[in-house]
């Protein structure tokens, strides 16, 4: 396959300032480079490509929309251009970023005290660390509201017992940001450090998507940290679900990275590809899918752009992103079954990206909010009336 040069029907580059095009092809130029030479064979082993981390620290990817303790501070949109062209390489890089930037800088930096944001921000930007979000349970899922792990406080120090399940990032993480119901049965997070006696990340085996990505699950036994570790600010279900609203707005952007993978690697076959004496691209039912391709994904680019927008001025809302991610999310699982279906037989092997994208899209489709979730995000937006229970 040649060089990737993007997908920009509308024109959004001139919609884009002059930085956010370079940081957008920075990233572009690295996943080139550094990320599509080695993701499959990462894939094929289910191992997570940590050699590349000191090249994305480097670039500042972790925690770029964040402002201070040595993070980028760049606005929402050249933040989601980073994010896409890190999935348009692979979902479970996107999703290493999105949850140490979103999911792990963001609630220290939110509703951290100062003294963690001192300890932990700097280091995560760098990349010195690694951290992981503790939310989804066994039981509790679409429903984390119905968490079961506990936090109790004694002296100085709360005993935290419970389990986490699908658990990115957590055999590596040396932070995990767990949360846990408090005495007085109010949802709480706290920062529970590598090495902790009674805490236990364990891999989960036998995964068919996101194979390039450690996911595991978190036992919690009468493991003590310390009272200071608790985020004083984060009280409720608004911490942990703010949290996700940012990891979703990166998964928006990061869905069309996949597509426009799958569409590039499409459309390149089809022309190569002969049948009947002529390129198979020169059959009106595969333009029909080409068109298709293309018209969903520059709907999602333009989507993820005014959202980006609306974000840096502090407009945007939870059911906007809620819209944004299961669009884009359906989006991308139906380009790379499209483009799987153009490249026949082909497609299935790991010669093309189509496979691993197609069925790492299944999990992003799924986690922070399944496209049923979404659905009814939107349901109660439109007419005030949850429809939850």
């Amino acid at each position: 396959m040649g060089k990737f040069t993007g997908v920009d029907f509308y024109l959004m580059d001139t919609l884009l300032s002059d930085e956010e095009k370079m940081i957008r092809d920075t990233v572009r130029g690295f996943v080139e480079a550094k990320v599509v030479p080695i993701i499959e064979r990462h894939y094929r082993d289910a191992t997570f490509p940590i050699e590349l981390l000191p090249d994305l620290a480097e670039m500042g990817v972790f925690g770029a929309n964040l402002k201070g303790y040595e993070c980028a501070g760049l606005n929402n949109v050249a933040y989601g251009l980073m994010i896409q062209e890190l999935e348009r390489g692979d979902s479970g890089l996107r999703s290493f970023v999105s949850v140490q930037g979103g999911l792990v800088m963001y609630p220290i930096y939110t509703y951290g005290s100062e003294a963690q944001k001192q300890k932990w921000l700097p280091k995560l930007a760098r990349g010195e660390a690694i951290g992981c979000f503790g939310l989804t349970e066994p039981d509790f899922g679409s429903n984390p509201s119905g968490m079961l792990t506990r936090a109790r406080r004694k002296g100085d120090r709360y005993i935290l017992n419970g389990t986490k399940r699908w658990i990115t990032n957590a055999s590596m993480a040396h932070v995990s940001v767990v949360w846990a119901r408090d005495d007085e049965d109010i949802v709480r997070g706290f920062l529970v450090e590598k090495g902790t006696k009674g805490c236990l990340p364990r891999e989960i085996k036998g995964k068919y998507s996101l194979r390039a990505s450690d996911t595991s699950e978190i036992i919690l036994e009468d493991c003590e940290i310390p009272a200071e570790n608790m985020l004083p600010a984060a009280k409720g279900m608004k911490g942990p679900l703010s949290c996700l609203t940012q990891a979703r707005y990166g998964i928006s952007w990061g869905a069309i990275g996949c597509a426009m993978a799958c569409y590039d690697c499409a459309v390149e076959y089809a022309k190569t590809r002969i049948q009947f004496d002529k390129p198979i691209g020169a059959f009106q039912l595969q333009q029909e899918k080409l068109a298709w391709m293309l018209t969903e994904i520059t709907k999602g680019q333009l989507l993820c752009l005014q959202l980006g927008r609306l974000k840096d001025q502090g407009k945007s809302t939870p059911p906007m992103v809620s819209l944004a991610k299961r669009n884009n999310c359906t989006v991308a699982i139906e380009t790379a079954r499209l483009a799987r279906d153009m490249l026949g037989a082909s497609g299935i092997t790991d010669e093309y990206p189509i496979m691993r994208h197609m069925c790492n899209m299944e999990s992003v489709r799924t986690y922070e909010g399944t496209h049923d979730i979404h659905t009814l995000v939107l349901g109660e937006a439109i007419t005030g009336l949850p429809a939850y229970k």
